[in-house]
């Protein structure tokens, strides 16, 4: 899923907002008992202040990658073992082009530069990425979920 609403103190690295903060702790509610095994975050605070609360409810760490390195997420996410639940917090940016590295699908998205993104304003999008046990045991499965509170739009 994409980081929580982001604040304006810092147009680099932003922290949450009030309501990003409210829907990391509704991420938390929804996934600490969910059985996730692995979290994973780019390096902005954003990311990883989304996953804290999960992290605390869930002892986890939570596994900072560089988000214009998208292989090496995609790596680390094929090499976690079977019946591994990672939880991803990524960008409007990168989680389509993740999303499709994994054989997923992401509907809905707005052109970026040439590239797929998610809407500026969707940050209640969570998407359940199934990847099959063996290449040749299926196909990936994406499941699109809503969390935490809608934003107006208007």
């Amino acid at each position: 899923m994409r980081h929580g609403e982001k604040a304006t103190d810092d147009p680099r690295d932003p922290s949450l907002s009030p309501a990003g903060d409210a829907r990391a702790q509704a991420l938390a509610a929804l996934l600490a008992r969910a059985g996730v095994t692995h979290l994973f975050a780019s390096e902005y605070r954003r990311t990883q202040a989304t996953l804290r609360p999960l992290a605390d409810a869930t002892g986890l760490n939570v596994t900072v990658l560089p988000a214009n390195a998208p292989q090496e997420l995609v790596a680390a996410i094929r090499a976690l073992p079977g019946g591994a639940i990672a939880v991803v917090a990524g960008h409007s940016n990168t989680l389509p082009a993740l999303i499709d590295a994994l054989g997923g699908q992401v509907r809905d998205t707005v052109d970026a530069g040439g590239q797929p993104a998610l809407p500026d304003d969707a940050y209640d999008r969570l998407f359940v990425v199934t990847l099959p046990t063996a290449p040749s045991k299926g196909q990936t499965q994406t499941l699109e979920l809503r969390y935490g509170e809608a934003r107006s739009t208007q």
